[in-house]
């Protein structure tokens, strides 16, 4: 059979990583991405974000390699560069790849990835600083790997890649005890085609935190899988998206509660402008017999014109007793007696805009513990804002 022109994207990576040892793996990957294709909007996952008709729309999209750069690491930290993966120690050999083959883009990150690294953090290590990761160079897939031991701390700051394509498959072990916070700051990249799925498992009484920072590509789309294993395992999800132009921005959540006594929160806030489009799609399971569950997860949306558009679309199957689940979802308009009040004290129109729109975020922001990283997204996230309203950044 003929590949489409989306299929020969995926397909033309010049190298890609190899080792005896996770031929298997890799094998098993490729035969995911071949059986299922590049996703399209007939696929319910994929309903809302057409990727196969965003590749094939893409024109000149040439090979090439994502490059990445590790900052900031914690002493007693060990990074291993897939360049070397034939000699990877067994804790890599344990966890590459093994999440991969679920879904098909996932699986092509694996299948055809061409570069990447793996981070171990030991037993009891409590980084003090947060470690940079950036992605960059041209257009093609990576994976990577972090691995938290028991009673470890790691908070990583992330920048996606703005090139023209990248697929980037990350696979994150929360040991027992551990905690891990993953700040992702993406800027708005209006020429990207930005893919990025996150697996997560997470031991007993670990916490896992990711806190999302989103300017939207064309499109961007952010998996994230997690897996509350045992007892004491716990997640915090929360985002905040400034869209505008035609930039389209979809974070799709999957939170399986393997385990009773196991919890989730998460809050995504989305502000929207121009024709641009955002969406959320959260699914929460409760598995049979995982009794004291409970998952609460939100997203609302605040429409600035005409031409915005939302898709929230949060989702709940329980399969235990005694569970505590809750979801919700909002789309709405400025509200306009708020800024009729605000225009009625003097306050500039653009102002008054950006003030309820800076009110509107906040509860999701106020959830980075960091102070410093709180900041730093605050700036992000008000240059954004200041774009869409016309206030002074």
């Amino acid at each position: 059979m003929t590949a489409s022109p989306a299929e020969l994207i995926f397909q033309s990576s010049a190298r890609a990583l190899t080792a005896p040892w996770l031929a298997e793996r890799r094998a098993r990957a490729n035969e995911v991405f071949e059986r299922e294709g590049v996703p399209n909007r007939r696929i319910e996952d994929w309903k809302y974000t057409d990727l196969k008709q965003a590749l094939e729309a893409a024109n000149g999209i040439a090979p090439g390699r994502v490059e990445f750069a590790v900052a900031g690491l914690p002493s007693g930290a060990e990074l291993v560069d897939f360049a070397r993966l034939a000699e990877a120690p067994d804790w890599v050999r344990q966890h590459l790849g093994k999440s991969a083959a679920a879904q098909s883009i996932p699986a092509a990150s694996l299948a055809f990835g061409e570069s990447g690294f793996a981070l171990r953090i030991p037993k009891g290590l409590k980084a003090k600083e947060p470690v940079s990761v950036q992605f960059s160079g041209g257009s093609g897939h990576a994976r990577a790997l972090i691995v938290l031991e028991d009673r470890a701390e790691l908070a990583v700051e992330e920048t996606p890649s703005t090139a023209r394509f990248s697929n980037l498959g990350v696979e994150i072990v929360v040991g027992p005890g551990s905690r891990m916070t993953l700040l992702r700051f993406a800027d708005a990249a209006p020429d990207s085609i930005q893919l990025e799925d996150i697996a997560v498992r997470v031991a007993r009484d670990g916490e896992f935190r990711a806190h999302l920072v989103n300017g939207g590509a064309a499109p961007a789309r952010l998996n994230l899988r997690l897996t509350l294993r045992e007892p004491g395992a716990s997640a915090l999800l929360s985002g905040a998206s400034v869209l505008g132009g035609h930039a389209h921005a979809d974070v799709t959540t999957e939170i399986y509660h393997a385990s009773g006594e196991t919890r989730s929160v998460q809050l995504f806030k989305k502000v929207i402008g121009g024709t641009a489009r955002g969406v959320y799609q959260g699914k929460i399971t409760v598995a049979q017999g995982a009794n004291g569950s409970d998952s609460r997860q939100t997203a609302k949306a605040l429409l600035l014109e005409n031409g915005a558009e939302a898709d929230l679309k949060p989702e709940l199957e329980i399969l235990a007793d005694d569970v505590k689940c809750a979801h919700g979802a909002a789309v709405g308009d400025l509200d306009t007696e708020a800024l009729f009040y605000l225009r009625s004290r003097g306050v500039p129109e653009s102002e008054a805009r950006n003030l309820l729109v800076r009110a509107f975020l906040e509860d999701a922001l106020l959830l980075i513990e960091d102070e410093r990283l709180r900041a730093k997204a605050w700036a992000k996230v008000e240059r954004a804002v200041a774009s869409q309203t016309g206030a002074v950044a």
